[in-house]
């Protein structure tokens, strides 16, 4: 498949805000498909080899989980490392796996923050819209915003908020465990957003999805007990 990039990515801190600040305005933060009709999930992680970013892509079925396609691209990093700027260090990497990818999901989740963002628009949010397509942010950490924790019991959330807005939710996806940062995307509400994130996460805190991405990215290939006997 091949994707048309609506904006430059080697730009200066200043134009890449500039870009931000005008795609968010383009975000919709209504769903676009029931959680029902889900078919295909597909989790989204950059890692980095030297001065290369590595981006993965796993589809899974939905909602048993097997993977049912992967796609990984490396791809030279032109943009430095600025907290709140990552989507044009890795955007174009992640671009370059998705145009690899041979099975479209019907929902992506990505391991980045989407609207929990300063500008409101993070990596999940600022893929979200070049696709136009529906998007969750999964982070491990918080990078805006206050909240409360959560209970210790799977399942339980409290909202993140920035000011009077809320951005986010604080998800307890593993008894005990650290929370996950959940946030919308595009095209995908956040009850909707929580509701995906923890029907994808079994044993682990992140979910499969996620986990499954993150080591393509960071191995280049994925151990052959988490291939099920369906990816190739």
């Amino acid at each position: 498949m091949r994707l048309v990039f609506p904006h430059p990515w080697n730009v200066s801190p200043e134009e890449a805000a500039a870009i931000q600040q005008e795609l968010a305005q383009q975000v919709v933060r209504q769903n676009a498909v029931a959680i029902e009709a889900v078919r295909y999930v597909a989790g989204v992680d950059v890692g980095f080899v030297g001065d290369m970013a590595r981006a993965a892509v796993v589809v899974c079925e939905f909602p048993s989980l097997r993977p049912a396609a992967q796609s990984l691209a490396q791809v030279p990093v032109s943009f430095p490392y600025i907290p709140g700027l990552l989507a044009f260090r890795e955007g174009p990497a992640v671009l370059a796996a998705l145009e690899k990818l041979d099975l479209w999901p019907d929902v992506f989740i990505f391991d980045a923050q989407g609207i929990a963002h300063p500008r409101r628009l993070g990596l999940a949010s600022h893929m979200g819209v070049v696709l136009d397509w529906p998007s969750i942010g999964c982070a491990k950490s918080r990078l805006v915003g206050q909240f409360t924790a959560p209970p210790a019991e799977r399942g339980a959330w409290t909202p993140l908020t920035d000011g009077q807005e809320c951005i986010g939710a604080v998800v307890r996806t593993r008894a005990g465990a650290e929370p996950l940062f959940v946030s919308i995307g595009h095209r995908v509400n956040l009850e909707t957003a929580v509701e995906l994130v923890l029907r994808c996460t079994r044993q682990y805190r992140l979910p499969e999805t996620s986990r499954l991405a993150h080591m393509l990215a960071s191995r280049g290939t994925l151990p052959s007990d988490a291939l099920q006997e369906r990816l190739f």
